[in-house]
């Protein structure tokens, strides 16, 4: 508790004389040295979104129900299933897409590229070919990024980091190649996986974040692919902030993924058959269940989103923005398109 306070005080000190938050554009924000603040958000609008297509084909209330999700800025998912020949040439054409010629424009991504990972990565660690190939695939993302504003979220499901064999220090070492090379991108904001509040605690958060080069990043990524309320997240991440700090890693922020807490649960009350593809709200008044959370923004603090004040100072001084990496409109959060889930959580969605 003594550090929940500490935390609180110093946002507190932080966010005295900050420029008053409106609730205009959806991406406009605070004043300061936010870097996803004060730009466009890039959408993008292509094949290579699976969302895409249902909803130009789509007409009438489907088609206003599919825009919720369509037409808003997503973090597009990059992996192992783009070759590294074709990496470069994949991102600059999406990017082309995504900022439609306006060179401040934000494009956001999400960097899923360590082989083997999630359960697989408990089970085996990367072979040699597969860390060259590794460095190799991300030497050609950082040229296709080039001088872009880029929002970028570095291998979600950071957890599993911690679950290697023999506690091996491989996949935390390419990830932190991979934190070092895309933070050098003049335009580029780097922000490592690092769990969720109800996934883990703020020490395994570190061990998460510290071998993998957040001392490089802007900061971490949280909720990517859970279902935690906003403001746990919030709280939850400026304690680790707080931790980085005293272990001398200092002035790091976070962003925190929405698409898919609008009605909250934790991970560990889940007693469906599969958490990654949750069962859908079925309606605005259940609870515990999928739906939009709040819609990509810098805008952290908006009296709409409905946080505490203390939520809202903390976030005023430690989040760059509310984004959306998590799917829960595609099957497993994967693939493919799933009709039904997509017109549930755009219909239940209290945003």
């Amino acid at each position: 508790m003594r550090l929940r306070a500490a935390v609180l005080a110093l946002a507190l000190t932080a966010s005295l004389g900050a420029a008053p938050v409106g609730a205009q554009e959806p991406t406009a924000a605070r004043s300061d040295d936010n870097p996803l603040a004060g730009r466009t958000w890039g959408v993008y609008k292509g094949k290579a979104d699976q969302a895409w297509m249902p909803y130009v084909n789509a007409t009438g209330k489907r088609k206003n129900l599919l825009a919720k999700i369509a037409l808003r800025p997503k973090a597009k998912w990059y992996g192992a299933w783009i070759p590294d020949k074709d990496i470069e040439a994949t991102v600059r054409k999406h990017i082309a897409v995504a900022v439609d010629g306006d060179p401040e424009a934000l494009f956001s991504a999400s960097v899923f590229r360590m082989v083997p990972w999630e359960h697989p990565a408990c089970d085996r660690l990367p072979t040699l070919a597969e860390q060259k190939s590794y460095k190799r695939w991300i030497r050609g993302f950082a040229r296709g990024v080039g001088e872009t504003h880029a929002m970028l979220v570095l291998q979600p499901d950071g957890p599993f980091a911690l679950c290697v064999p023999r506690d091996s220090p491989i996949p935390s070492r390419l990830i932190r190649y991979a934190a070092r090379k895309l933070s050098r991108l003049p335009h580029a904001s780097v922000y490592i996986d690092g769990g969720s509040f109800d996934w883990t605690s703020v020490d395994e958060a570190l061990e998460i974040l510290v071998p993998a080069g957040v001392e490089y990043a802007r900061g971490f990524a949280l909720n990517s692919t859970h279902y935690v309320g906003t403001g746990d997240e919030i709280r939850y991440g400026a304690e680790v902030v707080a931790a980085l700090e005293e272990q001398g890693i200092s002035g790091k922020h976070f962003v925190i993924n929405t698409a898919a807490n609008g009605k909250p649960f934790y991970g560990y009350d889940y007693d469906g058959p599969n958490f990654d593809n949750a069962e859908t709200c079925t309606s605005k008044d259940d609870t515990s269940c999928v739906t939009l959370g709040i819609p990509p923004t810098a805008d952290v603090a908006d009296p709409t989103w409905g946080l505490t004040d203390e939520e809202n100072a903390l976030a005023t001084a430690y989040v760059d923005g509310y984004v959306w990496v998590g799917r829960p409109w595609l099957y497993m959060q994967n693939d493919p398109f799933v009709m039904a889930r997509a017109l549930a959580v755009a219909r239940t969605t209290p945003y």
